[in-house]
């Protein structure tokens, strides 16, 4: 099942329609953290390093559909934790669909082939199955071996019942272009379309050492796509997001154009920066000091490129400049030349670490209710 065409039709309609009513900050995919809960644990990952009580939390769907509907974002992501380990996940996902969202539910996969009697095929569910790359780096990026063979088999599986399926890789430091071309090269024999990000350096991941940062990154990019001249990989990017990461575009992040719901509410000011939560969609966008956060702004961006947050840059750039964008597209991105000017970092201000704190006063709530919820239950059976 091919990616249907009204897909960008529909997304470039909401994104005239944003601009006619004269809106500066607008979301473009919702990313929908139903639970945090994983059963793998991979040393770059810092969305599982909560107590149980957190890890134990889950989205109910009528949470999930009231957000997206509150967003009003035209694509819905679920990421995780694994979104397969939630017991509704199959009737969270057929009510987006419902509401004509375009759902990418991010997976593992080690649960997909047992799960894929919950869904249906449609043209508005896209299966994206996490692969850091060929057997032997993403088994180790994943911390277990065997992870790779059978995200493959899923991938197929999925496929073989007419689901559209894509796969995306954390790139990090330490991984070679010649591997990652050589990987790419697999994912056209796999008929996937691949999405890749540099891995965000989550101050709360295992592994700190293996982070990309900006000159390394578009070193790195440079280099990969030179060795796809030629080749059919099928990006699922905008050419202009690809452009930015060979550095040729000196782009700003754009935190609100991918905003994240989960169990605490709405992450303040992105989905890789947990630094507050808001109650409503509203309370997000109309409290949160976007103006302090970023690359040159904030430290705990510097070495940000993640897809989350210069996609939707890229989109709008897409958006103003399609002669551009169609320039890209058709003549490939540059791998060789001067690079855009770098954004200086001289002015940012110094990183918080309050990420731990925000934990604690989660947990207490989570505690505080609980007791509560026991007393109710008590004072009812007398």
């Amino acid at each position: 099942m091919a990616i249907p065409f009204f897909k960008e039709i529909r997304i470039g309609g909401y994104l005239m329609k944003q601009k006619l009513l004269g809106r500066k900050r607008y979301p473009l995919v919702l990313m929908l953290e139903p639970l945090f809960r994983c059963n793998l644990a991979c040393v770059g990952c810092g969305k599982i390093d909560y107590p149980d009580a957190i890890l134990n939390r889950r989205m109910t769907a009528q949470e999930c559909w009231d957000a997206a509907d509150e967003c009003g974002a035209p694509m819905v992501a679920i990421p995780g934790g694994e979104p397969l380990i939630h017991k509704d996940i199959g009737e969270i996902v057929r009510g987006l669909v419902a509401r004509k969202k375009f759902v990418s539910l991010c997976t593992n996969a080690l649960l997909l082939e047992k799960k894929l009697h919950l869904f249906e095929p449609s043209p508005y569910l896209f299966f994206s199955v996490h692969l850091d790359g060929l057997k032997e780096h993403h088994d180790k990026a994943v911390s277990q071996e065997g992870v790779f063979d059978r995200a493959v088999s899923a991938i197929k599986a999925a496929k073989a019942k007419g689901f559209t399926v894509n796969v995306n890789a954390t790139i990090f430091d330490g991984h070679s272009a010649e591997d990652i071309a050589k990987f790419l090269d697999y994912t056209v024999e796999l008929g996937v379309g691949v999405s890749m990000s540099p891995g965000y350096a989550y101050e709360r991941a295992p592994d700190q050492e293996h982070f990309l940062n900006r000159t390394k990154t578009k070193n790195l990019f440079r280099d990969v796509f030179a060795r796809g001249k030629g080749k059919k990989w099928n990006f699922m990017h905008s050419s202009l997001f690809l452009d930015f990461l060979a550095g040729n575009e000196t782009y700003e992040c754009t935190p609100w154009g991918m905003p994240a719901r989960n169990i605490f509410g709405w992450q303040k000011p992105c989905y890789l920066l947990g630094e507050g939560y808001a109650k409503t969609f509203k309370e997000l966008m109309d409290t949160t000091d976007w103006e302090t956060y970023g690359t040159g702004k904030y430290e705990k961006c510097a070495d940000c490129m993640a897809h989350c947050g210069y996609e939707p840059t890229a989109a709008s750039d897409a958006f103003k400049n399609p002669l551009k964008a169609l320039k890209v597209a058709i003549s490939g991105v540059r791998t060789s030349g001067p690079m855009a000017p770098e954004i200086d970092l001289t002015k940012q201000r110094p990183a918080q670490y309050i990420f731990s704190a925000e934990v604690q006063k989660r947990l207490s709530e989570i505690r505080r209710d609980e007791a509560l919820a026991a007393q109710q239950k008590a004072s009812t059976a007398a």
